[in-house]
């Protein structure tokens, strides 16, 4: 056994593992000035938020415009510079004085936008003839070259409850209209749908192409619940996949609502000031070819021993995204 000279490589935690992408959206529930000062609330959003690698948030209700670069601000405090965060949002959407906004957050170092566009309203060319939406979606096509599927677009969609089933079914024709304009059939629809309980009828279901078009998958069952409240159970936010790229590209069983009030041991109402809704969220599965150089922050730490290897004594510490599905590390002596 050699005592001398002898080097030692620790603290590679990743090793040939390369990540999933997790895509999340949230209704943050009126996402405004108020609720980016409440350093309670940041701090959970944060937790949240730190999870996933594309987030969509939904309701986001800032004239100013200055809670969501507060957000941004705040998730990036919370890592280096190779794993920061940027975001595009929408046009403030909606009819008469009620306005919101979606927007999304996405780390920068694993995602591109390669695209983006927002859906028409009745005025314009390729307008909404139909005018059946009161926030038009917001769609953004990305590129994604950690992951098998290398290019999607995400529809993002908050829908109001009482025209939830015909907005529903008209996301087929934006669908339609997004699969003629890039040419892409990779698409996920994805927000808080309003897709369950008093607002979709068993009738009315039969109506909307997005149920019934075979190619179309609903990730998220009409048995989740993506609401806080104990005395309710509804599957109102939904994700949903189309195109064989991005339907074998998710990896089984990871589409669900991230119950933060549960993983974060929070009372009822704590939970609420975050908001009634979870997220929902789903994994991509990684390309296992892309070098762990494209991956987040490895540290090799190379320690030449003088004495006797087993005398070697060394403390892993683990920091960055502390997620279901990630980690990295530094070795210390």
């Amino acid at each position: 056994m050699r005592t001398a000279g002898l080097l030692v490589v620790v603290g590679l935690c990743a090793l040939n593992i390369t990540s999933s992408l997790k895509i999340c959206a949230f209704n943050v529930q009126s996402f405004g000035e108020s609720k980016a000062n409440n350093k309670k609330v940041m701090g959970i959003l944060l937790k949240i938020l730190s999870r996933c690698d594309l987030c969509l948030i939904q309701e986001v209700r800032d004239s100013k415009g200055e809670a969501i670069q507060a957000l941004v601000k705040a998730l990036n405090s919370r890592f280096d510079e190779y794993n920061s965060y940027s975001y595009v949002e929408s046009e403030r959407l909606g009819r008469k004085t009620y306005k919101e906004q979606y927007v999304y957050i996405y780390r920068n170092d694993v995602l591109q936008v390669k695209e983006l566009y927002q859906y028409p309203k009745l005025e314009g060319d390729g307008a909404n003839e139909t005018d059946v939406f009161s926030r038009e979606p917001f769609i953004v096509r990305f590129n994604s070259p950690t992951t098998l599927v290398k290019d999607f677009v995400l529809i993002g969609q908050h829908t109001c409850p009482k025209t939830a089933m015909k907005e529903m079914d008209e996301l087929y024709t934006v669908f339609k209209g997004m699969y003629k304009k890039w040419k892409t059939e990779n698409v996920m629809i994805l927000g808080d749908l309003n897709a369950d309980c008093s607002y979709v009828t068993i009738k009315g279901w039969k109506a909307v192409r997005l149920r019934s078009d075979p190619s179309f998958h609903w990730l998220i069952g009409d048995d989740q619940d993506t609401t806080v409240r104990l005395k309710t159970h509804c599957a109102y936010d939904r994700i949903i996949v189309h195109g064989r790229e991005i339907i074998s590209g998710v990896v089984p069983g990871s589409a669900q609502p991230f119950n933060f009030k549960e993983n974060f041991h929070l009372t009822e109402a704590e939970a609420l000031e975050v908001s009634d809704h979870f997220p929902v969220e789903v994994d991509l599965k990684p390309n296992h070819r892309t070098s762990l150089r494209q991956q987040k922050t490895q540290n090799i730490v190379f320690v030449s021993l003088l004495e006797k290897p087993e005398k070697l004594s060394s403390i892993f510490i683990f920091y960055g995204r502390f997620t279901s599905h990630s980690h990295d590390c530094h070795a210390f002596i």
